[in-house]
């Protein structure tokens, strides 16, 4: 049984170059582009206003943003390699600056500047990988200029850069993939690898925790979505359809469904139980950098894209189908 989503609303222009990046809360979503601002749009009014930009966050622009499921701690990474914490007021109307983490301080090894990054369920946790292949997590509630687990990928501190990283929600797990091609899972208990998953050959940029933590998927270069099972590291399955690099994916709230985003502007709704595509969409001929799913308040659901088009478009699932 297929799917449809009906595009609801168009922020066109909503930044001044591509965006690369989005994150959603129970009542904004958040994006972040080459320039130097961040923006947070209401999506719990029908216009979608923009109800705040964080002017100069990034002087270089900004390719990463995360926020925790709880949606009060936010984080942004830039090209510079810096790495920018935010927390929403308490009044729950603005986000307000809530330091940076000191990447800098004992890198010793050469750990290299900070790339791709990623929140726990609550925003204790921070995930970040660098350019050199090493996987750090950080305690943003603890002291912010010390890492309390730093992984290596490769021999002699000389791993494949890490393009994407994600937390389990209860922050037990930390996932990279890599421009080798290579998938990593590590325990944070234990601070090991846990598993070293069968990769596509070709760049992973993007890999996800189901919300339950038991599925891991991963894209990339290779144009296919693998899915492992995060209980016995086994490849499980993979998704097929994308014919251009998928840039993103993203679960949604209960794990039935990953939404992809890819090269050439194809996005895609998967169903995980049946291991198919339940819906298409090309609304633009340019590059999808970020796909997004919106917290289900109603009975439909919704999600969010946006890319080289520089805008952020919306869809809603159709009623009655």
């Amino acid at each position: 049984m297929s799917k449809q989503y009906l595009t609801t609303h168009t922020i066109d222009n909503a930044h001044i170059t591509d965006i690369f990046s989005l994150a959603a809360t129970p009542s904004a979503l958040l994006s972040a582009s080459g320039s130097s601002t961040i923006h947070i749009h209401a999506t719990t009014q029908p216009s979608i206003p923009l109800g705040q930009s964080l002017t100069g966050a990034h002087k270089l622009g900004c390719h990463h943003i995360a926020v925790s499921t709880d949606g009060k701690i936010a984080a942004s990474a830039g090209f510079g390699g810096e790495v920018k914490i935010w927390k929403l007021a308490e009044s729950g109307s603005d986000w307000q600056p809530f330091g940076e983490l000191n990447t800098a301080k004992g890198a010793g090894k050469g750990v290299g500047e900070v790339w791709a990054i990623a929140l726990s369920e609550n925003g204790q946790y921070l995930a970040s990988t660098t350019y050199d292949g090493r996987v750090n997590v950080w305690d943003l509630f603890g002291d912010r200029s010390e890492r309390i687990r730093e992984y290596e990928t490769g021999n002699s501190g000389s791993g494949s850069f890490g393009l994407c990283v994600d937390l389990s929600r209860d922050g037990k797990y930390t996932a990279s993939g890599h421009q080798n091609g290579a998938v990593y899972v590590f325990n944070n208990d234990t601070g090991r690898l846990a598993y070293s998953l069968p990769g596509l050959v070709k760049p992973i940029r993007t890999v996800a925790f189901s919300p339950a933590g038991t599925r891991l998927a991963a894209a990339g270069d290779a144009s296919v979505i693998a899915v492992y099972d995060t209980k016995h590291g086994e490849h499980v399955g993979n998704l097929t359809g994308h014919t251009a690099w998928i840039t993103s994916i993203d679960w949604s709230d209960t794990g039935e469904y990953l939404l992809s985003g890819a090269f050439d502007g194809k996005v895609k709704v998967w169903s995980i139980d049946r291991g198919v595509c339940v819906a298409t969409h090309s609304e633009t001929e340019k590059a999808i950098w970020a796909v997004k799913w919106l917290p289900k308040t109603g009975r439909n659901e919704m999600f969010c894209t946006a890319g080289a088009n520089r805008s952020l478009t919306f869809y809603r699932e159709a009623t009655g189908v």
